[in-house]
Order: structure tokens, then sequence, then C-alpha cells
């Protein structure tokens, strides 16, 4: 169940992200909200952090049981925790952002998914 949660709140972000990507005018949820439109050359590198991301999901719901394996227990289970560092970190960085959209949206969902990785990584 935790799992699931994670890879929920993981998957709102991927859409935000996804979005942010077509030109949408959410950068502000993001980079300390120092776009409100991405610039094409960023949404470039948007493109490679997507595919991360939706490889992340696919991590939380393998620890979780429901996806059968796709990579070897230990690889997943190391992705799992350096996720959950990452998350944890990131969970600060958007709490501390100036941006209030990044700091009220973005901080719960990294925090959520961050908590759901160190209980299933763990």
């Amino acid at each position: 169940m935790v799992a699931m949660i994670g890879a929920l709140a993981f998957s709102i972000v991927i859409i935000l992200s996804f979005l942010i990507i077509c030109g949408l005018p959410l950068g502000e949820l993001t980079m300390g909200g120092q776009y409100k439109v991405f610039p094409k050359k960023l949404r470039i590198i948007l493109v490679t952090q997507l595919i991360l991301q939706i490889y992340f999901v696919v991590v939380i719901l393998q620890l979780g049981g429901f996806v059968s394996l796709w990579f070897s227990p230990r690889t997943t289970r190391i992705t799992g925790v350096v996720m959950a560092v990452y998350l944890s970190v990131n969970t600060v960085m958007n709490w501390m952002s100036k941006s209030k959209k990044e700091k009220y949206i973005m901080t719960p969902l990294s925090l959520l998914a961050a908590i759901c990785f160190w209980i299933t990584a763990l």
C-alpha cells in the first residue's frame, strides 16, 4: 500500500513535469519559481528528468511487489534508498524555496514520496 501511495505522489510530479515540458505556465512549481514558463533549453533537460521519474515509479512499485522484477533486487533496493535520500533533501530544498507554489505544493508531494521510498526500500 505504501508503495502505491509513493507511486501516486511521484506520478503527480511526473504529470506536472510533463505539463511544464509542454510549455504550460507551471514553472513556479520548480527551481525556486525562477521561470513561469520554462525556456526550451531547460525543457530538454526536463525530458531526461521525466524518464528518470518514470523509472523511479517502476522501482517503488517493484519494491512494493506490484511490478515483477525488471531489475535485480539489489539494484532496486539501492535505487530505492538513493531516491529516499534524494527526496528527503529535495523536500528541504522545496521547503526553503522562494516560490510559494513550490513550497506549498511540491514540498508535501516530495515529503510523501520520500517517506514512502524510505518505508518501501527498508
